[in-house]
């Protein structure tokens, strides 16, 4: 078995049965209201040892293997490893299983050598966020034993929250190597995942699946606030721990990753001093902010039974029937519809005496589809809606009509003229598409990171040397604020109390009349910042990094849209050019998806496609900058972790936009097949 797992881990690594989530967003939706004006919501545009008695989980897995050596149901092993790669690929942030075709093999225990294996390739990681052959090897073995296991007797109170106070107290008392220094700090992070996908193309279910499980990281840390052993295969074990509500099954994982995590933190300590002796920074920082110790356990999310029955039927035919609107065009290369439902249950122990448990559900739904002009350049669109229940994604009218309109733009795109070789002027940027702008170039760059170890930068990103610089126009101001749960009636996806280090939320201000001030920063201190303000957050088993909440940028002196168009079309006549352009939503790459010239003599608007910024960037926003809108939209992401970000509409005095030097596909060399039973007919 350890040598068929072997290969479908390599196919997995190959990329060869998964494809990697883009930094694409998709586009959004609804309106409401924000401090009195219209609100539009946004995702942009795609988008440690003695022999013990075997626990009932292992119990149940010896009685498996020994009852599939008589039934070798290919079948059910090929399905298996299918659906335990899509949870490994959950976790390392992939999407979409393959179909990976698995040799009839009788399985073999091997649990020991794997578990020997994943604790020596756990020591060494390069990055925390990539498991290395062996410990997905491992992963595989314990996910399968998680999916054949019938479901453990439901225990009282929280088995998981209980096996995370029993382990890490007995830690605390007992951890400790001769020679070793007792370590000062120990985390435990458990993210337990229920999800379902599903996605229809074409009119036909393509592909429905449901996946659940639990991801451990184990931090342990050695040597002290100032200086510590947080570096390279310091920085923390990584394990599944049994989905069954088997607490001693749950406490052994954890104890096998605390003992690994101690051992490689004991190595880390040694090459980071021998490291630091071969360089010379100017003002060293700590390694570790301290923090106050918290106790916040929240209910816990769970699907509703309706949500698994009725609802979710509901919503599968409601993407066939999406999907199957393909048949307007017959020119369509791609259509489909997808739906993504899924808790996240976290919690978080440290031994600094920290207890946190939060639960959050989100629902997705999306739409999208690609075509190709009469010159061959590639034309996508797509478009999401999500919210924190059921009750907040549309009505079956609603995601209909917004289909239609995805397939009216893409007939349009396809007979739009293409934008001229080059463009240097004014240019009106939606709240949607101002949002993404946002996203992209202001929220990397107020992210506190710690440099690598040597570096004498206060931290990464363009304005790692711009602290109380002016960065943007005198005008506007940028905070975040992760305990903003709504913004009227609406929810936002970065709301949180403590953040992934145990850290209560905070309200920050980044940027004030123009001026960067503040950024966000979690137990890592940078320069001038010595302590975490809540903003220390973590993908499920990633390691902690700044990261915002819900960033929000305002103007002191906003305008209305039609005054900024108004304002557009004033600037290009002064200028003696025949139009400007608006940028209605934004693609990856901060490419247009959805461009306009705004003619000077009649403010009519015209949709061109080919468009490339040539000079969007940091510079731009504070140089070229002008006016900003009223009412903001609303931008949510989910990579790594969820946040949320405001913008009003951005007018800019002049960017450059020009055509796209992508290559083009050939055309299909004869017509599409029919659409219809009828439009066959002679």
């Amino acid at each position: 078995m350890i040598r068929h797992i072997l290969s479908i881990s390599r196919l997995i690594l190959g990329g060869t049965a998964f494809q990697i989530l883009g930094g694409a967003a998709l586009q959004c939706v609804r309106e409401t209201s924000f401090l009195g004006n219209p609100v539009e919501r946004s995702t942009g545009e795609c988008g440690p040892g003695g022999a013990t008695e075997l626990s009932p989980a292992l119990q149940r897995w010896e009685k498996w293997k020994q009852s599939l050596k008589s039934r070798r149901d290919d079948r059910v092993l090929t399905h298996t490893l299918q659906r335990c790669g899509k949870w490994l690929a959950l976790t390392l942030g992939f999407s979409r299983c393959g179909e990976a075709a698995v040799p009839p093999q009788r399985l073999k225990p091997h649990s020991q050598r794997c578990r020997d294996r994943s604790a020596e390739a756990l020591r060494h990681p390069k990055s925390t966020s990539i498991l290395s052959h062996s410990a997905i090897t491992c992963a595989l073995v314990v996910c399968t034993l998680s999916a054949f296991a019938g479901a453990a007797d439901a225990a009282p109170g929280d088995v998981v929250l209980r096996a995370l106070r029993e382990e890490m107290n007995r830690t605390k008392a007992q951890l400790k190597m001769d020679g070793v220094l007792a370590p000062y700090y120990i985390e435990y992070r458990v993210t337990e995942i229920d999800q379902y996908d599903a996605s229809a193309v074409f009119g036909a279910l393509r592909n429905q699946q449901h996946n659940h499980g639990r991801l451990l990281r184990v931090v342990v840390r050695v040597g002290d606030y100032k200086q510590d052993s947080f570096y390279g295969s310091g920085e923390g074990a990584i394990d599944l721990v049994p989905s069954d509500d088997d607490v001693f099954a749950i406490r052994h994982r954890i104890w096998l990753a605390t003992d690994r995590a101690y051992k490689a933190a004991s190595e880390a300590l040694s090459a980071k001093q021998a490291a630091l002796k071969q360089l010379k920074v100017d003002e060293p920082v700590d390694d570790f902010a301290k923090a106050s110790p918290v106790e916040a356990v929240e209910p816990l999310a769970h699907f509703s039974a309706t949500e698994l029955t009725s609802d979710l039927t509901s919503w599968i035919h409601l993407l066939e029937e999406a999907s199957g609107q393909y048949r307007t065009d017959k020119d369509l290369e791609n259509f489909e519809s997808s739906l993504r439902f899924t808790v996240e249950n976290r919690y978080f122990l440290n031994s600094e005496g920290t207890v946190a448990r939060s639960g959050h559900a989100h629902y997705v739904v999306s739409i999208a589809g690609s075509t190709q002009a009469s010159d061959g350049m590639l034309l996508q669109r797509s478009h999401a809606d999500q919210g924190n229940d059921l009750k907040d994604l549309p009505t079956r009218e609603q995601f209909l009509k917004t289909t239609a309109r995805i397939l009216e733009t893409l007939k349009l795109l396809r007979d739009a003229p293409v934008v001229d070789e080059e463009y240097r002027g004014p240019v009106l940027f939606s709240n949607d598409a101002a949002a993404t702008v946002v996203t992209e170039l202001v929220e990397p760059n107020v992210l506190g990171r710690k440099p690598q170890l040597g570096e004498n930068a206060r931290t990464t990103g363009k304005w790692s040397s711009s602290y109380k610089s002016r960065v943007l126009p005198d005008f506007i101001n940028l905070f975040d604020d992760p305990t903003i749960s709504t913004i009227s009636g609406q929810p936002l996806f970065g709301n949180y109390t403590l953040d992934d280090e145990g850290v209560k939320a905070q309200r920050v201000s980044l940027i004030e009349k123009g001026q960067l001030v503040s950024y966000l920063i979690g137990r890592q201190p940078i320069r001038d910042f010595p302590a975490s303000n809540g903003h220390g957050r973590a993908a499920a088993a990633a390691a902690p990094a700044p990261h915002p909440g819900n960033l929000v940028l305002q103007s002191t002196d906003p305008q209305p849209d039609a005054g900024l168009k108004a304002k557009l079309i004033e600037l290009c006549k002064n200028r003696d050019l025949p139009y400007g352009l608006y940028v209605e939503t934004m693609g990856p790459r901060l490419e247009p998806r959805l461009l306009y010239r705004i003619w000077t003599k009649d403010g009519r608007e015209e949709l061109v496609r080919g468009g490339v910024f040539g000079d969007l960037d940091v510079r731009s926003l504070r140089s070229d900058l002008i006016a900003a809108g009223t009412a903001p939209a609303v931008e949510d992401r989910s990579e790594p972790v969820w946040f949320s970000v405001l913008s009003p509409a951005l007018l800019f005095d002049e960017l450059q936009v020009k055509r796209s030097q992508a290559a083009k596909q050939k055309l299909p060399e004869y017509p599409a097949p029919a659409l219809s039973q009828a439009a066959s007919r002679p």
